[in-house]
């Protein structure tokens, strides 16, 4: 194999392997299954090479990654540092496996304990069975995943800047178009706003894997409402609209946007709607303050956890009386995909123990939601070493779309 790859960083690896006192990480996958093993090792990335049999990758805390792939798929990993086993039959799989982990007790694998995290519960339950078989601790390899595969570079970054402000102007022309349509006593319906965000989609060259949320009324009250051209309603006067918008750059490397704004199509929404948008707003900003202290403190950002921005938001929704209706965490990580492999910001669906790391984006996002409405405010962050910064402006109150 070649001693040098662009995308990762053995010594690095190593170092934090050192650091956390884990004898090795054991990357694996088998088609597609771990995507987060397949980012991080660059396979397919090239293309020229098919990947449709177990391969496995070890980053030792010291010494030389090694590697073993099936015969008919030698090449695989040829792009990587270390030296590479081959098997091809069951019985040389496995012994293979039993030399890759020969001197490692304590490996680190895209594993959660009780699957506490499923975005990094990435391996089977039986290749975890049969590394553990050979006498080999696994732990979660939850913040080498951080560390390796969700800090932005700089030019990350700049997409993601991009990717917001064009965002934002498509929300805003959805709201122009729903107020000047009503105004017009033109027929307007959640899903003609959806297609004419799409457009502005493709005229911001934006890409998503869905199309955007335009959400009136009770449905807005639904987090994953999704209008389609057989499903959606009217929307009418005296209306709540929720628009849940994410989106990247059309290039390799671009990371995406998310946003959510509320709002009313009349002059002045009821004090029931006002009150509860009130409260998200102050969920979302304790989160947001709770986050830029972090990153400025002594301590720095990593200090921080996941679990921690979410309690910040949750406690002010539920202290304002509103704890039943909070149906999901307070935000997630960002990446290539709209929900990243990063810590999320969730005390609620999980307990996310991992560290805010330097370099990182995420969303906040904490929503209110009813039978006749729901509301929601999601803006995106990104924390550095010192700094953590908002990357759009906040909403403060409800539109009103008169």
């Amino acid at each position: 194999m070649p001693q040098a790859t662009a995308g990762l960083d053995v010594t690095a690896v190593q170092a934090a392997l050192a650091a956390d006192g884990v004898d090795a990480w054991l990357l694996y996958d088998f088609h597609g299954l771990n995507p987060i093993a397949s980012e991080v090792a660059g396979v397919g990335r090239g293309g020229g090479h098919l990947a449709t049999r177990r391969w496995y990758y070890l980053i030792p805390a010291s010494g030389e990654p090694r590697a073993l792939v099936h015969a008919i798929e030698r090449h695989a990993l040829e792009h990587l540092p270390g030296t590479t086993a081959r098997y091809a039959g069951r019985d040389e799989l496995e012994a293979g496996l039993r030399e890759l982990l020969r001197g490692v007790h304590r490996v680190a694998m895209e594993y959660s304990p009780l699957c506490a995290i499923p975005y990094i519960a990435r391996v089977d339950a039986g290749t975890v069975e049969l590394v553990r078989k050979f006498g080999v601790d696994v732990v979660s390899s939850g913040d080498l995943v951080q560390r390796f595969a969700t800090v932005w570079d700089e030019a990350a970054i700049e997409t993601h800047r991009r990717a917001s402000q064009a965002l934002y102007r498509i929300k805003d022309r959805a709201f122009e178009a729903v107020a000047g349509r009503l105004a017009a006593g033109t027929l307007t319906t959640e899903y003609h706003i959806q297609q004419l965000m799409a457009g502005w989609f493709r005229d911001e060259g934006l890409v998503s894997d869905s199309l955007p949320i335009v959400a009136g009324q009770e449905n807005a009250g639904n987090p994953h409402y999704m209008p389609t051209a057989a499903e959606h309603r009217v929307i009418q006067p005296g209306e709540i609209v929720l628009l849940d918008l994410w989106g990247k750059l059309d290039r390799p490397g671009a990371v995406f946007a998310d946003i959510t704004w509320v709002g009313y199509t009349g002059a002045q929404p009821p004090e029931r709607y006002e009150r509860a948008f009130a409260t998200v707003a102050a969920a979302r900003d304790a989160a947001i303050s709770l986050v830029q202290r972090s990153a400025t403190g002594g301590a720095g950002i990593e200090a921080l956890r996941g679990w921690q921005v979410d309690r910040a938001a949750s406690s002010v929704l539920r202290s304002a009386g509103y704890g039943e209706h909070v149906l999901h965490r307070t935000g997630h990580s960002l990446g290539e995909s709209v929900h990243g492999n990063g810590v999320n910001m969730d005390d609620y669906e999980t307990h996310d123990d991992r560290r805010l790391l330097a370099g990182t984006g995420f969303t906040i996002e904490p929503g209110l939601y009813f039978d006749d409405f729901g509301v929601r405010s999601e803006i995106n962050m990104i924390v550095r070493d010192r700094d953590a910064t908002v990357t759009g402006p906040l909403q403060s109150k409800i539109v009103a779309l008169v």
